[in-house]
């Protein structure tokens, strides 16, 4: 059995934190730069050329990709042959988080109390979702998502009578509703099936997928092209000021469910959707 202590762990939070903050994701940078190319809003052209040039800066410097840092989601693998020792995991990942923060000067978005609003300053606790895999390596992927595209997240429970069109006709509601609140372009991160809690975190965990990667479920596949196209018709664009460009990539995963429910969340991700992962 493989032995990893945790402050290996605690260290790869910490420097996966910095990254996601300050480089933009490969697959959203070059699909900003792909639109760019399509589009012919004059006001969304330039947009979109503010958001390449903001990441270029963000990336040299060394500094926030957007002031709202986020709140941290932490999606951690962990191989059924590996034992932890030195520690406690959660413990370890929140210390990681803490010390990126700091360190970056991130700014600290995180209330522990959600009627008088009191700041952890620290950043933390971070949202954490451990899954026991095969193996005998640990992946982490952390996601620091700003609030105003959380906010325009939702969930439905649909019939389990509902046609795909109505699943679609919901989607879509959602990035109308989003508007220009949520900063797009947009990623969106489709859930669908298990549980009322299961559906969201499906959601939250495509948004860790490349936008450019082939969703091996042909069904599925077909549905984000569709969504996609069908999004970027509506002719929002860029900030919500007209263009071509409303979503840069839909991603869906789907779960089995009971026989009486169609759970379907959205996660609305802003253009800038940020994610860094790494193995140990």
């Amino acid at each position: 059995m493989r032995k990893i202590n945790v402050s290996r762990i605690r260290d790869v939070v910490e420097e996966l934190c910095l990254k996601a903050n300050f480089e933009l994701r490969k697959d959203i940078l070059d699909a900003i730069r792909s639109a760019l190319k399509k589009e012919t809003h004059r006001r969304a052209k330039d947009i979109l050329k503010t958001l390449i040039e903001n990441a270029h800066i963000a990336r040299t410097n060394s500094i926030a990709i957007c002031q709202d840092t986020g709140m941290v989601f932490v999606y951690i693998e962990i191989g059924q042959d590996i034992r932890l020792t030195g520690g406690n995991l959660r413990k370890a990942i929140n210390d990681g988080v803490r010390k990126a923060y700091s360190r970056g000067y991130l700014r600290k978005s995180v209330v522990s109390d959600h009627f008088f609003r009191a700041n952890t300053k620290t950043n933390t606790p971070a949202v954490i979702v451990t899954e026991i895999v095969d193996g005998d390596k640990i992946r982490i992927a952390v996601s620091p998502k700003g609030f105003g595209s959380e906010n325009k997240s939702r969930i439905k429970m649909l019939k389990p009578t509902a046609s795909v069109e109505e699943m679609k006709a919901f989607i879509i509601d959602v990035v109308k509703e989003a508007g220009p609140d949520a900063c797009p372009p947009f990623v969106l991160g489709v859930g669908i099936g298990g549980t009322f809690d299961m559906a969201s975190g499906l959601a939250k965990r495509a948004l860790l997928k490349p936008i450019d990667s082939v969703n091996p479920d042909k069904r599925l596949a077909r549905l984000e092209k569709e969504l996609t196209k069908e999004i970027n018709s509506l002719g929002m664009g860029p900030m919500a000021l007209g263009g071509k460009t409303t979503v840069l990539g839909v991603n869906m995963l789907e779960y089995p469910t009971h026989i009486a429910g169609f759970p379907v969340a959205v996660n609305v991700s802003c253009h800038a959707t940020r994610s860094a992962s790494g193995i140990l």
